[in-house]
């Protein structure tokens, strides 16, 4: 069916319309048709993925093996619909393929659980209902959404999409579940494997050769790496939480290691590929090369961070370890994606609190796509609670919801206006959710404020109240030192997929990681201020060490002291150095993302006692300043878990207090994006 209203298409598409919506009381430019929830269309969408399905069945195959070009076979579960006789479909439909290490079965036992009559429904009326914010608790409420949002269809399979009339295929990555091989962690033959593996199901009896993409996390990297290789069956992808740049995103973000992320998750997945086809074992077949293979790399990349961490010194560092730390390796090379060769419709979700926050917005500019052929959703959430909140009244459509009307246009060539959409949707961190043509928003320029010693007289619990102005202050040197507050932060909870937000406390204030910080305030705003964009931090510093550690966030800080962190930084010193070929600059000729090499080729130790600047950039985000809340810098020497420099420079830097010199002749400024001064 056709869904049509009237002047509906998205800024850039074939038939934009201009007009404006008011957000935090200013006027900010969008299309006439795409509030965030979508109107109309959003109630369409919605009601035709929830409605009486195509097909009543489905059929499973399991353990399909799946051979790629080196041998080695994958093993993938099929998904197909089944008619009311309880035939399988064998009219040829559109495919969509995930690829995941977390193995497929864990993906079909979720599928199973959701797929029960009626529970999704209960699950889905009690979820959202579920507040614990009274308590302090709000986050674990936030965590708790995943299923009303729609989310857990997308990282398990997608009955509904199945019985929609299409195949759906999930398939284990090379050496993990009950794939063979060993586990490639986005390297070169896993991201060919992932074209094989759409070219052999675009060949299939059952399907009609056009496949989409779909799933969370490590399979929407894998959506966009083979998006990348432009295979010819691909037509559309929806990665949630992509990541593009991996180093910076959340192994080594400024050069020190996600302790709080890539530990566990690496545990997790490599105790997950150990888990045998017990139906195998039983039926007498089992594969002995899968057993093979595990005992070849039986904890794969984990020696990478016991070296990380255990090594002493840099000239210790071996060879494995330095592969992470080499532009050019081949490690290296692999993890850094490359979104502007994508050629295929794409819609993107991250969160602004996400591990991949830094690739996100920079996937969605990099596509040389129309608006509405590649879509944004950045909400206010974390790596966990991917579409928390959607559904309800202003937010978003659920994100199955969404991925169905995707995939409806794109493969089915159903005109259902979802390229109207967006293009560009975005929870504005201290306002609500906004639809725009850009990100950045068109609103805002880059402006310079700069860290003052003189006080603001809005904390009396930092290490020292400062200001953020319009002009520098005087001299004066100012010293902070590692501390513990960072393990209550939003910081914190980033790292930990979220895991840590369930204090509001923590998460939600910035107050107690001040207790460690340097703060710098503003003067409060008397109309409502936008924030749009990256944020760099230039720092006038002095160590007492030859290596040191910087961390800092953006805030917003109430009328009431609470101060809510936006987006947050963090440099190991003697990384510093800068890739001015990948680096950008704001007209005013500063650094928005000074992207640096973080290598060991380009390392450069620090002179104790002596000045070096440097700048700290920033992700992302999205504000509105209300009026009477003020913005402030907070700067930290030490964020664990969030960040942990290698163990060698680590030791260089001694755990030291650090300092920062304010000079009026050599200032430290941040360089953020404002619709007005401040």
């Amino acid at each position: 069916m056709r869904l049509k209203k009237a002047g509906r298409r998205a800024a850039g598409a074939l038939a934009a319309v201009s007009a404006a919506v008011v957000v935090g009381g200013l006027l900010s430019p969008v299309t006439a048709a795409t509030e965030p929830d979508a109107g109309s269309l959003g109630a369409a969408w919605t009601a035709t993925h929830d409605g009486a399905p195509q097909y009543p069945g489905v059929h499973i195959d399991w353990d399909v093996p799946i051979t790629m070009s080196d041998g080695t076979v994958l093993k993938a579960n099929v998904y197909r619909p089944m008619d009311a006789a309880g035939n399988i479909v064998d009219t040829p439909l559109p495919t969509i393929v995930n690829l995941t290490p977390y193995t497929k079965l864990v993906s079909m036992v979720a599928e199973s659980a959701l797929s029960i009559p009626g529970l999704s429904d209960v699950l889905t009326g009690f979820l959202n209902g579920f507040d614990l914010s009274g308590v302090g608790l709000g986050g674990l409420s936030e965590l708790t959404k995943v299923v009303p949002g729609g989310a857990a269809r997308l990282f398990a399979a997608d009955r509904k999409l199945v019985q929609s009339g299409y195949t759906q295929v999930v398939a284990d990555v090379r050496g993990t579940g009950f794939s063979e091989g060993v586990w490639q962690v986005f390297q070169e033959r896993e991201q060919l494997d992932s074209v094989e593996v759409i070219d052999w199901a675009s060949k299939q009896s059952w399907s009609d050769g056009k496949i989409g993409m779909s799933g969370i996390s490590y399979s929407a990297i894998n959506q966009v790496h083979a998006a990348e290789r432009q295979p010819a069956a691909l037509k559309a992808i929806f990665p949630v939480e992509p990541g593009s740049d991996l180093v910076r995103d959340v192994l080594a973000t400024g050069g020190a290691l996600g302790f709080g992320f890539i530990p566990p998750w690496l545990l997790g997945v490599n105790g997950l590929k150990w888990m045998p086809d017990l139906v195998s074992i039983f039926g007498g077949n089992f594969d002995w090369k899968w057993l093979g293979d595990r005992l070849t790399s039986p904890l794969t990349f984990f020696d990478y961070v016991i070296q990380a961490l255990t090594i002493n010194s840099v000239p210790e560092i071996p060879d494995t370890l330095k592969s992470l730390l080499e532009t050019d390796s081949p490690l290296r090379t692999a993890w850094l994606g490359h979104p502007e060769n994508v050629r295929v419709p794409t819609f993107v979700y991250g969160g602004w609190h996400d591990i991949f926050t830094y690739s996100e917005p920079r996937i969605y500019d990099a596509i040389p796509l129309p608006a509405g052929q590649k879509q944004l959703i950045m909400g206010d959430t974390y790596h966990a609670n991917p579409g928390s909140g959607f559904g309800n009244p202003g937010a978003p459509p659920r994100l199955d919801v969404l991925q169905r009307a995707w995939f409806d246009k794109w493969l089915k060539g159903i005109d259902n206006d979802i390229d109207s959409y967006g293009p560009v949707t975005l929870f504005q961190q201290g306002g609500g959710w906004t639809s725009t043509g850009q990100f950045p928003r068109a609103e805002v320029d880059y402006r310079r404020m700069y860290l003052s010693a003189e006080p603001s007289g809005t904390t009396a619990t930092s290490l020292h109240d400062g200001s953020l102005s319009a002009e520098p202050g005087a001299a004066a040197r100012l010293t902070v030192g590692p501390g513990i507050m960072s393990l209550c932060s939003r910081d914190s909870a980033q790292i930990t997929a979220g895991v840590t937000a369930i204090l509001d406390a923590c998460a939600k204030d910035a107050r107690p990681m001040e207790l460690n910080g340097l703060t710098f305030t503003s003067a409060p705003v008397s109309e409502a201020t936008l924030i749009s964009g990256a944020v760099n931090l230039h720092l006038n510093t002095v160590l007492d060490a030859t290596d040191g550690y910087w961390s800092a966030t953006l805030n917003d800080v109430a009328p009431d002291g609470k101060s809510t962190v936006l987006t947050s930084g963090q440099l190991t010193a003697s990384l510093r150095k800068v890739d001015e070929s990948r680096a950008t600059r704001s007209a005013n000729g500063d650094y928005i993302d000074p992207y640096p090499f973080l290598t060991l080729a380009d390392r450069e130790p620090l002179v104790p006692g002596e000045r070096t600047e440097l700048d700290l950039g920033l992700t992302a985000t999205d504000a509105v300043l209300q009026p009477g809340h003020r913005l402030r810098v907070d700067v930290f020497a030490f964020n664990f878990p969030r960040g942990l420099p290698l163990r060698p420079l680590l030791n260089e830097s001694g755990l030291l207090p650090q300092h920062v010199e304010l000079d009026p002749s050599a200032p430290s400024w941040i360089n953020v994006p404002l619709s007005r001064a401040l």
